[in-house]
């Protein structure tokens, strides 16, 4: 399935079908083993994909949530091996968008990969995707065109603190949450 996010369309399938995430990754081409995002409605859906959640997670999930930051947190054990790539991490977020928290509160946590194949442009509309995937995709919620821009934030919580990818929320903003938990960003992309 295809949903719209608050920037582009993300292949969407349910974590407790290994098969349809395996799809998806087939569906995207060489990821040279990359883990797949989740995108879930709450905080307490975290908790089904996710098997710790510290305070230092909880207070940015807090303050960034609903929103353009994906936390990598330690995965439960049992998920799809597409989903986490034997890095026992799993990224999650919670989209701004209503109609998609609408259908993550009744499905439970859901892919959130670009719809695009590896390498390529994010589609930001339905009929980019019919072009791009055809067939392959078994429905597209059609929300319109999404707006584009830049993806989410990516900040692991696993080990030290890492920024690995920039996105629209600042290191400054993560680093001021931080902060009164005595934490930093360790690494930072550059």
């Amino acid at each position: 399935m295809a949903v719209a996010t608050e920037s582009s369309y993300a292949l969407a399938a349910g974590v407790q079908h290994p098969l349809a995430v395996e799809r998806i990754t087939k569906m995207k081409g060489d990821r040279q083993a990359k883990p797949i995002l989740l995108l879930v409605s709450s905080q307490t859906q975290v908790l089904e994909v996710a098997s710790n959640i510290s305070p230092v997670a909880t207070m940015l999930m807090d303050r960034f949530w609903p929103g353009p930051l994906t936390l990598i947190l330690p995965a439960i054990s049992g998920l799809p091996i597409s989903l986490t790539h034997k890095t026992q991490t799993i990224g999650v977020r919670q989209p701004q968008c209503s109609q998609l928290l609408q259908i993550l509160e009744s499905t439970g946590p859901l892919t959130g990969t670009s719809a695009n194949r590896t390498g390529g442009v994010p589609l930001l509309t339905s009929e980019n995707i019919l072009q791009e995937f055809g067939n392959e995709v078994d429905l597209i919620l059609d929300s319109g065109s999404a707006p584009g821009g830049r993806p989410s934030t990516l900040l692991s919580l696993v080990g030290h603190i890492r920024l690995l990818r920039h996105g629209p929320i600042t290191a400054e903003d993560i680093q001021e949450v931080l902060t009164p938990f005595g934490e930093q960003i360790q690494d930072e992309v550059s």
